[in-house]
């Protein structure tokens, strides 16, 4: 008896809830209690049975029972969760517009590089082809770059001495090599002079007619910067304005003997 009772009042409050439902979809209550009492047969009619309403419970009190142990702190655990997504969107959005800083910095930072090498390289190429035929009496010279991307692009030397076809440096003798060599480093010395400079035996493989030209270079490039030069030739002693030479007399000992060559050789020795 009390479970039928229970089953009616489950009824009954599931016909409540439909008469409500009712309400609120036709605006209100009924105007009069004949059109609630149809709402009522109506919503009755259509309630599930007390079986039904039975079998629903019990779905619903069994899957509760599957659902276990409720955890409490779901809630605050949701909300930290909540709180390190958020976080980990704002850095994600920082290190976004970082990398597009870097990369554009990266970019200027190319062109940068792109217009400076462009720069030098045009102004040594110049250079090269002024000294080219001063140190050969003759002929040119040229740079190459080689290639698909400027920064990344070889230097090709292409040289053309006197009375000969343009050639890569490998095909030339090893004096061309030497003097074109050289008509290269004084171009790049020539774009940012330094007031000294060394050369170690850089005549060594010249004849006389190109050890004559080197000299009249370095007489020109005297006037700028100050040259020492290691060297065993006679030609290029001889155009020096100073000379020190190291002897060795003895076995082990050596002697320093310095001459100015500018001054007259017949004036007294002090």
């Amino acid at each position: 008896m009390r479970d039928q009772l229970l089953l009616q009042q489950e009824a009954l409050l599931a016909a409540k809830h439909h008469y409500e439902t009712l309400s609120a979809r036709h605006g209100g209550e009924p105007d009069c209690p004949e059109t609630a009492w149809a709402h009522l047969k109506t919503a009755a009619q259509h309630a599930p049975s007390p079986r039904a309403l039975a079998r629903q419970a019990e779905t619903l009190r069994h899957n509760i029972k599957q659902l276990g142990a409720v955890n409490l702190a779901a809630l605050h655990e949701l909300e930290q969760a909540a709180e390190r997504e958020q976080y980990y969107q704002n850095q994600h959005h920082d290190l976004q517009n970082a990398v597009a800083l870097l990369q554009e910095a990266i970019a200027q930072i190319d062109r940068d590089t792109e217009a400076r090498f462009r720069a030098t390289f045009d102004a040594a190429n110049a250079h090269m082809q002024n000294y080219f035929p001063t140190l050969f009496g003759g002929g040119s010279a040229q740079l190459t770059l080689v290639g698909d991307t400027l920064l990344d692009a070889g230097v090709a030397i292409t040289a053309r001495p006197p009375g000969k076809k343009n050639s890569s440096i490998k095909l030339l003798s090893g004096g061309e090599k030497a003097l074109t060599a050289m008509s290269l480093v004084f171009a790049l010395f020539s774009l940012n002079p330094a007031p000294f400079c060394l050369l170690d035996e850089v005549d060594a493989p010249l004849d006389d007619a190109n050890t004559a030209r080197f000299c009249r270079l370095l007489e020109q490039m005297s006037a700028q910067t100050q040259f020492l030069y290691i060297s065993h030739n006679r030609l290029t002693m001889e155009s020096a304005e100073q000379l020190v030479g190291v002897t060795m007399q003895e076995q082990g000992v050596s002697r320093v003997v310095a001459v100015d060559v500018r001054q007259d050789p017949t004036a007294p020795q002090t």
